[in-house]
């Protein structure tokens, strides 16, 4: 049968650099620390809890049978997931003048990474505030809509000054 075309070669998937980061430049699952994995946790339970009202204790037990888990920092998470639904209406008060919509109209993803990063600003000064905004707009970029993360990154810009000021001066100090 020598009218038949010759197979072509299968189509595979251009092959992703080994940067650690996926081709939308979010880090790799294996490139990730204890506490970024925590913090992703952290953000899928607010989730649940913002546009499902569960009960944080509810989400906890959830939370530490998915896979992956074990890889995460659960001491950071429980502090994230527990304090930001605990200090919920302080940290909406904190946030709230930064905003330039109302709540009802920003993505529960963008709203719990806000939490998450109000709550390191202000109760986790062993983190500093150029990690705790940048782990923040990772997690938008992973979990959040299109262009989030700069919504994300604009409003904890403008609150960092404001819960971290020494240190937002003194970084900003160094470059000038």
């Amino acid at each position: 049968m020598s009218d038949q075309q010759p197979t072509s070669p299968s189509k595979r998937p251009p092959r992703q650099s080994r940067t650690g980061l996926t081709s939308t430049g979010v880090k790799k699952a294996a490139s990730k620390s204890d506490r970024s994995r925590a913090r992703g946790f952290a953000l899928q339970g607010l989730y649940q809890h913002l546009v499902g009202r569960n009960p944080a204790d509810d989400i906890d037990t959830f939370t530490r049978d998915l896979l992956g888990f074990n890889k995460a920092d659960a001491a950071h998470f429980d502090a994230l997931l527990h304090g930001c639904i605990e200090h919920a209406t302080e940290l909406n008060a904190l946030i709230e003048p930064h905003l330039d919509r109302p709540w009802l109209e920003i993505s529960p993803i963008e709203h719990g990474v806000m939490w998450i990063g109000a709550y390191e600003f202000k109760f986790c000064p062993d983190v500093p505030w150029r990690v705790v905004l940048n782990e923040c707009i990772e997690l938008a970029k992973e979990f959040g809509g299109t262009d989030g993360h700069k919504y994300v990154n604009g409003v904890l810009n403008g609150l960092a000054p404001q819960l971290r000021s020494a240190e937002v001066q003194a970084d900003r100090a160094k470059k000038a």
